[in-house]
């Protein structure tokens, strides 16, 4: 059964594509038509891209894998952050960290780091700083947690990305497919689609198709959650095994199945990171600091 229909994207406004002169010539196949200079996206193959996405994005998730959503358009922020936040996936609306998936142990370190000053705090240790150092490490606990915080539980690499505007998250792109990442997106008519794995053709830019899709791919995960927690509800004592290929729908694109089905990624050596920065380097950091003032 469809997850949506005709008059429901219609209604959101996803047919609204950008002028004629801003086009891409890839999209061609996803255009209906143009008026007063405008390009209609064609809503009947949006409609099947939509479902395609979905039920890959429901096997993800059905399997225990991640699946992290980059939006960080002024439209789409609030949007998505409520969303993605409700089904417990990870997601950065604040500003694409660059290498953060090719030099993801770097960021893992940063979210380290967080935490430490978050145990300071706890542990009684931050109380023994002084009045300047304090303040500080403060601030520089609310810059990681505005950059990184919702990334704070992504442990490892994602095993796929959806994105709102590929154009304005080209880094993302890029580094989603130098790493073998399967990439969801939302494209508009300026928008190139032949490097996205499962492109939505879809206006990118209004807040309501951007809610509209972001709630329908949300509502897939959450399938796939509620089907994953009923399959260890019904064998508690059974150890959880991975999925094979042969567990997976046939239907499914290599790229699916490869995400979800390979073998967990080696950890990278710089990964392995000494497990918490204590409080003598945080104070160290910040002396260092002072003598840059």
């Amino acid at each position: 059964m469809p997850r949506t229909n005709f008059q429901e994207l219609l209604d959101a406004g996803v047919h609204f594509g950008h002028l004629k002169r801003k086009w891409n010539p890839a999209m061609a196949p996803y255009i209906f038509m143009e008026r007063n200079g405008i390009h209609i996206i064609d809503l009947e193959k949006t409609a099947v891209k939509i479902d395609e996405a979905a039920s890959a994005m429901k096997h993800i998730a059905r399997s225990g894998k991640k699946i992290l959503f980059v939006a960080t358009k002024k439209q789409a922020k609030e949007i998505v952050a409520e969303r993605v936040k409700h089904v417990g996936m990870p997601y950065v609306t604040e500003r694409w960290p660059g290498g953060m998936l090719t030099n993801f142990p770097t960021i893992r370190k940063a979210v380290k780091k967080m935490s430490s000053i978050d145990k300071m705090a706890g542990d009684g240790t931050f109380s023994n700083l002084s009045k300047r150092e304090r303040l500080q490490v403060t601030r520089q606990r609310a810059k990681l947690e505005k950059n990184l915080g919702s990334i704070a539980d992504l442990t490892r690499l994602p095993s796929a990305l959806f994105i709102v505007d590929v154009c304005k998250e080209h880094i993302a792109v890029s580094e989603a497919k130098r790493l073998g990442i399967p990439v969801f997106a939302m494209v508009d008519t300026n928008s190139d689609p032949t490097t996205i794995d499962f492109p939505i053709p879809a206006n990118d830019d209004a807040s309501k198709s951007i809610s509209l899709i972001v709630g329908i791919l949300c509502q897939a995960i959450e399938e796939g959650l509620n089907e994953r927690k009923m399959e260890k509800d019904k064998e508690p004592s059974m150890k959880e095994k991975p999925l094979s290929r042969k567990d997976l729908e046939t239907g499914l694109p290599e790229a699916i199945i490869e995400a979800i089905s390979g073998e967990e990624e080696e950890e990278h050596e710089g990964e392995e990171i000494t497990s918490e920065l204590d409080e003598e380097e945080i104070v160290a950091e910040v002396d260092e600091s002072d003598e840059d003032l």
